[in-house]
């Protein structure tokens, strides 16, 4: 008999060591057994002295029998193995006691709730003291299970064992190295997703890029998320139990309960190291949402700001101020695409959203999609627009140190009363229409079975009937479809309705033609200017409708974090639902499910509660990253 158990196994009490125990145990009954053979046996050989003969072969018999367990049996050793067998078998019920009381403080630990602190700090005693006690008693029972060796190389054994005794006063939780494509193992509290809401201690544990649980050594691994580049994880606050964090990828959620503060953090760290892991071996980059919120959080917010920064000062003009003219701006206003001072960010602010929405370039978040939309456009583009009759007029622009009023004024001629915009011609704006319609990319007379998913063939519809003067609505549709924010910027500053109806073309919306241009930027410009995401057109199908049938999975993610209705079904009866289960595409089938299932949690929270569930977003913002930065891995018709 060998002793195969290992020190940290014994430590963290997982289930390979109660499964060598096991298998020790069994090896010690039969030792048990035979040694009570060989005791009969002698005692008959005394007493049958008459039958020496007979007892003594078949005494002899019996230390061959007993050789086979051990090459070192003589008879000074088994009186000593009795010995230790009567000792093992007490450290056993010893150590079967003190790990059931171990079992019974890990439970009472979990169910105390945060808001009773003299609960918390009892239960806390409790278990950290039996833990102690527990390690120590199993430290003892490895000794007993090893006595042959110890035996023959006790002094060396003992003093081992003397210094992982002293260890365990320091060493109160043990994680686990990077081996055999294991990241982190241990024993957790899982709430089960039925409706009592159980919880139930496993032994999870995170391996090839996936988070995975067992209940004994043995049993099947039940996997919890197949793939974790597409999750997020964050502490849990909002419960009754403690060390509690979340685990969410896009089709479920899975909270857990460490032992300990320490512990929750440890597995929170593992499994963002993992995400990250996961992005590498692929070659992507990960988001902020699927690394979750520790200490580091705001190092990473930090670090994205100033990626913002860098961005949308790069731009040729964004480095001063678009009205003013001062240096290193700071401010953005997101529906115009412009870098602003802090000064002038104020006085855009007074203007109302529906004018300018002001956001910081250093302390607010930013979406891939919108730093995109700041890049295409910028001061240059802008100020071409809206300054393009100042010179002509002979209005003077701002500079820094200007009194407010001055430069307030000078603001609300320029973005409200749009007082230096230069109108163009009917022929002009006539040709330029011209021009963006013959961009559009729908399918005129395609086979059926070469069209995609609900659409159908249809002929060339006009483009404008005979204008008599120029019609900006119409140069935002065009322009959206051909995907250009300088002419759509350019027919929103002439005054166009950005919710414009073309009646002859199935009322279809310049948003609908952005979906139809396959550009997320140019869907985002026009929700930012006040887009209405659920505007139908004449067959009763709006933005997302459109989106799924074309299989653009970033507009569909877009659209959903802006409230897009899911469950909106058109005239031919299909909802966005069906129509990408129909065209098979995985990513949107996702999408709307998830988007489902969160509207269905707040249903389930009533009144109070949260407008908006923190986890959605952030997956959402997953799939945005992965739109914007690779959008030929979403797109999977």
């Amino acid at each position: 008999m060998k002793v195969t158990v290992d020190f940290e196994e014994c430590l963290k009490d997982s289930p390979r060591f109660r499964a060598t125990i096991e298998d020790v145990e069994l090896d010690v009954a039969e030792l048990e057994s035979k040694l009570d053979k060989l005791i009969k046996l002698c005692i008959g050989m005394i007493d049958a002295g008459r039958a020496y003969n007979m007892a003594n072969k078949q005494f002899v018999n019996g230390i061959r029998d007993l050789a086979l367990q051990s090459t070192k049996d003589t008879m000074i050793e088994v009186k000593a193995w009795c010995q230790d067998l009567r000792k093992f078998k007490e450290t056993k019920k010893h150590f079967d006691k003190v790990s059931e009381e171990k079992e019974v403080a890990l439970v009472k630990n979990a169910q105390v709730p945060r808001s009773k602190q003299h609960e918390v700090e009892e239960a806390t005693s409790i278990l950290t003291t039996t833990r102690k006690c527990f390690r120590h008693i199993a430290l003892d029972y490895v000794l007993q299970v090893g006595l042959d060796q110890l035996v023959v190389d006790s002094a060396k054994d003992k003093r081992d064992m003397e210094q992982k005794h002293s260890t365990i006063q320091q060493k109160l939780e043990y994680n686990v190295d990077t081996e055999n494509g294991i990241a982190m193992e241990g024993y957790l509290f899982k709430r089960a997703s039925n409706a009592f809401k159980s919880w139930n201690r496993r032994w999870f544990s995170i391996q090839n890029s996936q988070l995975v649980y067992q209940k004994k050594f043995k049993d099947n691994l039940t996997v919890v998320v197949e793939d974790l580049r597409l999750c997020t994880v964050k502490p849990v606050e909002d419960i009754e139990r403690r060390f509690c964090f979340e685990v969410v990828s896009p089709t479920k959620s899975c909270v857990m309960q460490a032992d300990s503060e320490n512990l929750r953090q440890a597995w929170i760290k593992a499994v963002q190291n993992s995400i990250a892991t996961a992005f590498r071996e692929n070659g992507e980059e990960p988001s902020s949402a699927s690394l979750g919120s520790l200490d580091s959080g705001a190092e990473t917010r930090s670090l994205k700001a100033e990626s913002a920064l860098q961005r949308v000062l790069s731009i040729p003009g964004n480095d001063t101020c678009c009205d003013c003219g001062q240096t290193e701006p700071r401010w953005a206003s997101i529906n115009l695409g412009i870098t602003l001072c802090i000064e002038c960010s104020g006085i855009h602010r007074s203007l109302g959203v529906h004018n300018s929405k002001v956001r910081s370039l250093t302390l607010d978040s930013w979406e891939p999609e919108l730093l995109k939309l700041m890049c295409e456009l910028g001061n240059g583009v802008i100020n071409r627009i809206y300054e393009a009759r100042r010179e002509e007029m002979g209005e003077r622009k701002p500079q820094p140190g200007d009194p407010r009023q001055e430069i307030e004024a000078y603001i609300r001629a320029k973005y409200v009363e749009k007082k230096f915009v230069l109108k163009p011609t009917a022929m002009e704006q006539r040709s330029k229409v011209t021009a963006l319609s013959k961009q559009d990319k729908r399918p005129r007379e395609l086979p059926e079975s070469e069209s995609p998913v609900g659409y159908q063939r249809r002929e060339s519809p006009p483009v404008f009937s005979e204008l008599t003067d120029f019609s900006p609505g119409l140069l935002l549709y065009w322009a959206s479809c051909a995907c250009s924010l300088p002419d759509m910027a350019e027919a929103l500053a002439h005054g166009a309705d950005v919710n414009w109806v073309n009646t002859e073309d199935c009322n279809r919306t310049p948003l609908i033609q952005a979906v139809q241009g396959g550009s997320l930027i140019t869907c985002e410009f026009l929700l930012q200017n006040a887009a209405i995401v659920d505007q139908q057109d004449i067959r009763g199908r709006g933005p997302l409708h459109h989106a799924t049938i074309l299989g653009h999975t970033g507009q569909v993610c877009l659209f959903l974090k802006r409230g897009a209705k899911q469950n909106a079904v058109d005239t031919d009866g299909r909802s966005p639902l069906s129509i990408a289960v129909e065209a098979a595409n995985a990513d949107i089938v996702t999408l709307l499910r998830l988007a489902r299932m969160n509207e269905e949690m707040r249903e389930q929270e009533g009144t109070y509660g949260q407008p908006e569930d923190d986890t959605c977003k952030e997956i959402f913002r997953d799939f945005s990253q992965m739109a914007s930065n690779h959008p030929e891995k979403l797109n999977r018709f």
